[in-house]
């Protein structure tokens, strides 16, 4: 069973990197099977921009979380020790500014807005509630 990842892009666990717990629970869930066929387990958008902001290999990443079937907790704590054991916090910080001023470009946001039954008046132009919408609709349309 497909299983639609909703966990924002804009949540953190303890370490405070936005964006790592939604890449971790697509990577457990393509490890089990259970990611849809349309979502990457780690794409070029904000999966790798948040690896790329903490210095953290990406398919060294995938391996490590599909291979050990890690907790989130786990993922963090391997993540830390990849870094020698701490992450300065404005690399986390950067990291997040960067998922946070993301935008989509203007026909993916139309194509998101529209999915959902939202009139695009140009009031919801960042990626991260984009996604969320996006992700929100294809729960509702899976359970529909």
């Amino acid at each position: 069973m497909a299983i639609i990842p909703t966990i924002s892009s804009g949540v953190a666990g303890p370490l405070g990197a936005i964006h790592l717990p939604r890449l971790w629970s697509k990577l457990r869930l393509s490890g089990a099977g259970h990611l849809p066929a349309d979502y990457p387990e780690c794409g070029a958008g904000f999966d790798q921009m948040v690896l790329d902001g903490l210095g953290i290999d990406r398919d060294v990443a995938v391996a490590y979380v599909k291979e050990n079937k890690a907790s989130y907790n786990e993922f963090e704590e391997w993540i830390i020790a990849q870094r020698g054991g701490s992450i300065p916090q404005e690399e986390i910080e950067a990291s997040n500014q960067a998922i946070r001023g993301y935008n989509h470009d203007d026909e993916t946001r139309s194509e998101i807005l529209n999915a959902a039954g939202k009139q695009d008046d140009g009031s919801i132009l960042d990626a991260v509630n984009l996604n969320n919408l996006d992700d929100w609709t294809e729960l509702h349309n899976t359970l529909s």
